[in-house]
């Protein structure tokens, strides 16, 4: 078991993609930590004409937003940036416009303020969020489910990441936007398919299963999307609502499949272990994937954590606790460190 470290107050500043978050989290490593503000500004009404994030409006999104977040967020702390121990910034993968903003305004910060900088890995965030939540030990297996990103990860410790297996082709939640789109169901996609599928027939349009069997933990949706496009316009005539909830159900049972899998290898390379998987991202605050996932779990003996919704999403609170987490283990940042519009979580740094 892990033994607590000193209690730190971190900043945490979040601008991967069409969020300007900023939070402050107090605690101490493996958690549950406090979060004593978490303000959070969506960019859905900028985007939504556009039917997905367009770069370019992003960046400038959080470049007129950025401070007045921040202020907003210390205030709501009640605290000063002089009370804060580090400053944390999401520093990639994302949009390179995007990041930049944050990472700079942090460099900025810490910089005025002579606090060490953290540069967080956004996929490290959310695969730590249940250590803020709940103070999940390690080893843990993470199911990383979101617009970009689909994938399995053990948790072994602090900046040692093995990945099971990814999407060879689109990324779950890009899979639920394509689709929500082309039922006119508008950005983002994922809610929307949601909402719509609770009154369909999720066994009326046949769709496939990609990957369902395989001996890997890999994902594809390429195949799935291209079938809604056929189904959509097939003369059959499905409703929207029978599309969607064949859809969801389709992508359910593929995630059942391939985490069955990925659990199995997990309890077999960490056989001393209790055995936890957590699930994260914005894809895990849908309802369906959650419950199924929950049965499942129970079903394989494993211990399920999935953080409150608010926190699937993007959201600065993550970024403040995998900053205090890699602050406390005096894993600290200078100040040319470069924003990263890819950064595999494998290639994170850690603990020797």
């Amino acid at each position: 078991m892990n033994t607590p470290s000193r209690a730190l107050t971190v900043l945490g500043i979040e601008t991967s993609c069409d969020e300007t978050a900023a939070a402050v989290v107090r605690g101490s490593a493996p958690g549950p930590g406090a979060i004593l503000s978490d303000v959070v500004f969506s960019q859905i009404e900028e985007h939504r004409l556009f039917g997905g994030v367009v770069p370019e409006i992003a960046a400038r999104a959080h470049v007129e937003l950025l401070d007045g977040v921040i202020v907003r967020c210390l205030s709501d702390a009640g605290l000063r940036l002089a009370d804060i121990d580090a400053i944390a910034a999401t520093a990639g993968p994302g949009l390179i416009g995007a990041v930049m903003t944050g990472l700079l305004t942090g460099k900025a910060l810490a910089l005025a303020a002579g606090k060490p900088l953290v540069c967080i890995n956004h996929l490290e965030a959310h695969a730590l969020t249940a250590r803020l939540t709940a103070g999940t030990q390690f080893p843990f297996l993470v199911l990383l489910v979101s617009g970009g990103h689909c994938q399995f990860v053990a948790a072994e410790r602090l900046g040692l990441y093995q990945v099971y297996g990814s999407t060879i082709d689109d990324a779950i939640g890009e899979a639920f936007d394509k689709t929500a789109k082309l039922l006119g169901l508008g950005y983002p996609g994922g809610p929307a398919i949601e909402r719509l599928a609770a009154t369909g027939d999720s066994k009326r349009v046949p769709l496939p299963r990609p990957m369902l069997g395989r001996e890997n933990a890999n994902f594809s949706f390429a195949g799935l999307k291209t079938a809604v496009v056929h189904a959509s316009r097939s003369t059959d005539a499905f409703s929207p609502e029978d599309v969607a909830a064949s859809f969801q159900r389709a992508v359910v049972e593929i995630v059942l499949d391939r985490t069955g899998f990925a659990l199995r290898r997990f309890r077999i390379e960490h056989p001393g272990a209790n055995p936890r998987f957590v699930i994260a991202g914005g894809v895990a605050a849908n309802r369906a994937l959650r419950a199924a996932l929950t049965e499942l779990c129970a079903a394989e003996r494993f211990e399920i954590e999935m953080p409150p919704v608010p926190l699937c999403t993007d959201n600065a609170a993550m970024v403040a606790w995998a900053g205090l987490e890699r602050a406390a283990a005096g894993l600290f940042d200078n100040l040319n460190f470069a924003p990263r519009a890819r950064w595999p979580l494998q290639e994170q740094a850690g603990l020797a």
